[in-house]
């Protein structure tokens, strides 16, 4: 028996969260798997395989030149029944989701959404993420067929070389499904984004303005970081809310998170509870962020972070 992992791409460009979709199927004891939808993704073996894929079954078809949630899940579905593994994981992300839920009602089969733990029996007792990481919850999933999706870093994607050896795999799909599909896109500015940057340096509330949000950039900027926000802040239209870290915008796993001026309400938390190590700035010492870092400075951020700038360029610089 094996695991089949679904494999995210996007145009061929390899998710992150595919590779640790990979290394927790490892995990469950069988062989691992992969499924590629779309020539783009063909060239993606290598990696896959490096991740612990013995097998990349490999699906070819016009309706898979882009994404469409009807096209990948009925393509899903089809390579389920074809292949028959004894459970299939997903990326725990908004597409990866998306798909399992449109397979899972193809195939009649339930389905468990960011999952981070598995125990095997008779019906595999798992627990998930719910309410946006503000919950855990423990349930039993029983199916001829496991569908699963693994929470968005719940786990850390780690090598473990297989052959990665690519079979072609033929399906048919029905020109209906060309319904729901990609037909245009607006490009961000290149570069590290929110959800994989090495370090973010975020702002709340406390930061005052738009414009106050200039020395976090340049903080950001001498670290190799993006700057995030909490929802306070795009609510006060200081910033995008690409730019959200949080339960209702983008959940992060960077190195460190330097948090200045926010307090650390449970939605912004569970976006951020995925980082390394957090350094947290600000007045007030029982702020709910502030508790919970593992490093902080109570004190203005206003009159902190420009002196780390500061401290950072003079370190550079080689002076004393």
């Amino acid at each position: 028996m094996n695991v089949l992992v679904v494999v995210e791409h996007d145009r061929g460009n390899l998710s992150p969260a595919s590779l640790e979709a990979l290394t927790f199927a490892r995990s469950l004891g069988a062989e691992v798997h992969a499924l590629t939808l779309g020539a783009a993704a063909d060239a993606a073996s290598g990696a896959l395989g490096a991740y612990g894929a013995a097998v990349v079954h490999q699906v070819h078809h016009d309706l898979l030149a882009d994404y469409g949630p009807e096209a990948w899940g009925e393509a899903v579905a089809q390579a389920v029944r074809a292949l028959a593994p004894e459970a299939v994981v997903a990326c725990g992300t908004d597409r990866g989701n998306e798909v399992m839920a449109q397979a899972a009602a193809r195939l009649d089969l339930p389905f468990a959404a960011n999952v981070t733990e598995v125990e095997q029996g008779d019906g595999w007792s798992i627990v998930r993420v719910r309410w946006g990481g503000s919950l855990l919850e423990r349930c039993t999933l029983s199916a001829a067929t496991k569908l699963v999706s693994v929470a968005l870093h719940a786990v850390e994607a780690s090598e473990a070389p297989a052959a990665g050896a690519a079979q072609p795999l033929a399906l048919e799909l029905a020109p209906s499904l060309a319904r729901t599909t990609v037909v245009d896109r607006v490009e961000r500015a290149a570069g590290v984004t929110l959800a994989t940057a090495p370090l973010v340096v975020g702002g709340g509330r406390g930061v005052g303005s738009a414009e106050a949000f200039a020395p976090l950039e340049e903080l950001a900027g001498s670290l190799g970081g993006v700057v995030g926000c909490s929802r306070a802040v795009t609510n006060n239209g200081w910033r995008n809310h690409t730019d959200q870290v949080g339960q209702t915008g983008t959940r992060i796993a960077p190195d460190l998170y330097i948090a200045c001026g926010i307090s650390g309400a449970i939605q912004h938390w569970v976006g951020a509870m995925a980082s390394k190590k957090i350094l947290a700035i600000n007045t007030d010492k029982d702020a709910n962020m502030v508790t919970k870092a593992d490093y902080a400075v109570i004190g203005d951020l206003h009159k902190v972070v420009p002196a780390i700038t500061a401290e950072i360029r003079r370190r550079r610089s080689g002076s004393s």
